[in-house]
């Protein structure tokens, strides 16, 4: 039977980016509650490099079998939409206090859930699941006195003075925070936003801390607060996968503090980034067409060393000085086709033409395998075929540039919903952070893999060749 740590490390290499040091570390802390009772459900979770959802990787059940969970849930998905404070505090490294979830067995708990971090980020996050019976208070490091009758008119009055009609009307989120932090009064958009956001209770009363969404806390709000009064807080962050503008205003009443207004930036966002997407298809365009153009203008080149003729040798000279002046443009896909296509036979269709069009390479062999038949939609099987045929033209290329005898292997599998492609040829290897800079094909490759197929990429290259990696949700 395969023990913890090495279902760890499993589910640590199928779904994340991990190193083997912070690997090392996750086991080390859930190696210390097996020797520790514990009186809640424990859990460590890390977040998917190539979906946004987190992963159970470990749980350790309470002492004296009081565990909410009838079935193993190690290897199972924690959606935004069910635990938001996992979510959170995965992307901003913020512990969340109390929020309530619901699991994988429909169970609703409250959660409190701490960041695991490295020198440079955080790696998981360690989850305390008690019963929704819990009182949510207890989850709340409260200061301070309860508020005099003259405090809570005075707040009631600031209350009535934001609660106009006109609040609800604006597109923005409105939060507005008393000097203990916690939520006083919102408009129905942010409701909306964090529904969104995957919160399933009412954030009214909630503490500013549970609702940040980015890395900044509410002792750090109140430090500016104290050092610049006047000067708004603005900053940008990316949650649920939308896109929010946070801008922080400090607020002259006696008990109302800081307010918050959250606008949603998405739209132009995605807008940029389709811009980008297409300037990159454009320029893989033209690498593509220049690259063909000059394996014919190569042809006539030859031809016209072996022809005889002046006349025909000048034709033919002149045909390669129009070739190599063409400028072509392409139009990307405009329509989105719904069929399903199998990958490989894609993928075997780009080697053949790539081997045609390197015809004097007879002696390098493309050997293509998959354990099982993978069918993906068209869109994505386009961009698959894109990253193949620039990888196979590189190792034609540089790896081979010789035409020496050598081989470039696929191999295609799925595993846990994730689609991995393992390149490899056993040609002249490159440095992969000078080249990565400069080479066009690998800008390409890393950028389709990351923005198209959302997934993730490895390169290894050396004196034994090279091998590429990707991963995609399939």
């Amino acid at each position: 039977m395969i023990d913890f740590k090495e279902r760890i490390e499993q589910l640590c290499s199928l779904h994340t980016g991990l190193s083997e040091v912070d690997v090392s570390r996750i086991c080390e802390i859930a190696e210390s509650f097996e020797n520790t009772e514990v009186q809640d459900d424990v859990f460590i979770d890390v977040l998917s490099s190539v979906a946004s959802e987190a992963i159970v990787v470990y749980h350790r059940r309470p002492s004296e079998d009081r565990s909410l969970y009838q079935l193993p849930v190690m290897g199972e998905r924690a959606l935004r939409e069910n635990e938001p404070g996992v979510l959170r505090t995965l992307e901003t490294g913020i512990m969340s206090q109390g929020l309530v979830a619901n699991t994988q067995e429909n169970h609703l708990v409250r959660q409190t859930v701490y960041p695991i971090k490295n020198q440079t980020g955080v790696i998981a996050v360690l989850i305390y699941e008690k019963d929704i019976s819990d009182n949510i208070q207890a989850h709340f490091n409260l200061t301070g006195t309860p508020y005099e009758d003259g405090e809570m008119s005075s707040m009631l009055a600031a209350m009535l003075r934001f609660k106009d009609p006109l609040i609800n009307q604006l597109e923005d989120a409105v939060l507005v925070f008393d000097k203990y932090g916690f939520l006083k009064l919102k408009n129905e958009q942010a409701d909306l936003y964090y529904r969104q956001l995957g919160y399933l209770e009412d954030i009214q009363g909630l503490h500013y801390d549970n609702l940040s969404l980015d890395q900044i806390m509410f002792s750090e709000v109140m430090q500016q607060h104290s050092s610049s009064p006047s000067c708004p807080l603005t900053t940008e962050v990316k949650a649920a996968g939308r896109y929010y503008q946070v801008k922080r205003l400090f607020i002259e009443e006696k008990d109302l503090c800081v307010g918050v207004i959250l606008h949603d930036t998405t739209e132009i966002k995605n807008k940029e980034a389709e811009i980008i997407s297409k300037s990159v298809a454009i320029r893989e365009i033209h690498h593509r067409v220049k690259n063909n153009l000059q394996t014919v203008a190569s042809l006539l080149r030859i031809q016209g060393r072996k022809c005889e003729s002046l006349e025909a040798k000048k034709y033919l000279n002149d045909s390669v000085s129009r070739v190599l002046a063409i400028a072509a443009t392409h139009e990307l896909l405009s329509t989105e086709i719904d069929a399903q296509v199998d990958l490989l036979d894609v993928i075997r269709l780009i080697a053949s033409n790539i081997e045609r069009c390197f015809v004097h390479c007879q002696a390098i062999d493309v050997d293509i395998t998959s354990e099982q038949s993978i069918c993906l939609d068209s869109d994505r099987t386009v961009t698959v075929a894109l990253i193949v045929s620039e990888l196979l033209h590189n190792s034609y290329e540089h790896a081979f540039g010789d035409c020496s005898e050598g081989k470039i292997t696929f191999k295609a599998r799925v595993e846990g919903g994730l689609v991995s492609v393992v390149f490899e040829d056993n040609g002249a290897g490159f440095d992969v952070e000078e080249t990565s800079h400069k080479s066009l094909g690998l800008s390409i490759v890393r950028s389709y893999v990351k923005d198209k197929l959302k997934g993730k990429l490895a390169i290894v290259s050396g004196g034994k060749g090279t091998k590429v990696t990707f991963t995609f949700k399939k």
